[in-house]
């Protein structure tokens, strides 16, 4: 038993806990992905519409249970839809100001369904969010329709609200710094109420679920409507061949969509356990409070979320971040550039590679890149249209 696995798993996991054969440590996926981007760097609704098309597309790589409405996941992962949100905030809390786009956090929470407890853990958040430097400007009431879902799907549900947030009063932060108390806040958040949140950004949004990838955009009409734009948007399908479907496990994450395996997750998952001691960073303050980074219960992908999202806040770009770890195989290769050559070796002492036949699509919001395993195995392509 490795220190990951000896740590008991949390509520929002959906895992059992290791019982006889069973060990949630030996979880795997095998999912489908897809991302559509606007070269242009305009945001429509298109974008949303053909990232949802795709997904449709990618029924073939998704999961159902035996009630057949029952999926073992889907999700998108796009730019905070402003208008949207602007127009029925205003609807909902009227007396809510929102800020400029880039000056407010937004985030998809998976709260309790038993109203004393949801309370109680809205009111923890908005605690710990104050100890974080930022305010809890209101809680949005998304619109989801659970009575598309199978059965089971329906009974773990969880009960689902967007979290707005603003810099304390009198204080104005840049985005980026907006965006690291953001990060703090919702590792905090999972750490000590359990509470899930799939995202919680000034850049980006999640919304995903226990659904089937024909049940996304109908179990969150929001997606359908037209003032939901975004210059860009990743799908995923989530095809778990030996694991328990899950609400949290669903992807994309808050920065990956990922098709594949990490073999060596449990011994990333243990390094970076190790060096946790070490661990400090000037943007980040003190870390403590945030550990462990891999979050006890989360399957390859979201421990491997979770360390890119810790790189690229303590100030790495996202294809730097992403270059350490998932290096190309390059000890033996002739022919590389001496400065690509002493950039990885430089990071090979920093960190080991995350290996094993997988591809993935990350973003932070300013960029979006798409990758292969270190060698290659899991394929993935695409395609640039005349119209951009």
């Amino acid at each position: 038993m490795n220190a990951y696995d000896a740590t008991p798993h949390t509520a929002h996991t959906g895992f059992p806990a290791a019982s006889g054969m069973y060990d949630p440590a030996n979880e795997r996926d095998a999912c489908g992905l897809a991302a559509v981007v606007a070269l242009t760097g305009a945001a429509s609704h298109e974008i949303i519409s053909l990232a949802l098309e795709a997904l449709e597309n990618l029924e073939h790589r998704g999961a159902v249970g035996s009630d057949e409405g029952t999926g073992d996941g889907a999700g998108i992962l796009s730019d905070i839809p402003d208008t949207l949100i602007r127009e029925s905030l205003a609807e909902q809390l009227p007396g809510v100001r929102l800020p400029a786009p880039g000056q407010y956090a937004a985030g998809i929470a998976f709260l309790p369904q038993a109203s004393t407890e949801r309370r109680a853990t809205r009111y923890r958040i908005g605690a710990i969010a104050v100890e974080e430097g930022l305010d809890v400007l209101g809680w949005r009431k998304v619109d989801v329709r659970p009575e598309v879902l199978g059965e089971s799907a329906r009974a773990a549900s969880p009960a689902i609200e967007q979290l707005i947030l603003t810099a304390r009063a009198g204080e104005r932060l840049d985005t980026d710094e907006l965006e690291r108390r953001a990060f703090r806040l919702r590792k905090r958040i999972q750490h000590e109420t359990g509470c899930y949140l799939p995202s919680l950004s000034a850049r980006t949004i999640v919304y995903k679920g226990m659904v089937t990838t024909l049940q996304l955009s109908s179990f969150y009409p929001e997606l359908q409507d037209e003032r939901f734009t975004s210059r860009f948007a990743t799908v995923h399908s989530r095809y778990s061949t030996n694991t328990f479907p899950s609400w949290s496990l669903a992807q994309p994450l808050r920065m990956v969509a990922h098709n594949g395996e990490i073999n060596t997750v449990r011994g990333n998952r243990n390094w970076m356990s190790a060096r946790e001691g070490q661990l400090q960073s000037e943007l980040l303050g003190d870390l403590r409070p945030i550990l462990p980074i891999c979050s006890p219960g989360g399957s390859d992908s979201a421990s491997f979320d979770e360390v890119l999202e810790l790189l690229v806040q303590a100030g790495r770009t996202l294809p730097h971040a992403l270059a350490m770890m998932v290096p190309e195989a390059w000890e033996s290769e002739t022919g590389l550039a001496p400065e690509l050559v002493d950039f990885l070796e430089y990071h090979s002492l920093l960190m080991e590679p995350w290996d094993g036949p997988a591809a993935m699509i990350a973003t932070d919001g300013k960029e979006l890149v798409a990758l292969l395993d270190r060698n290659g195995l899991r394929p993935g392509r695409f395609l640039v249209t005349d119209d951009g």
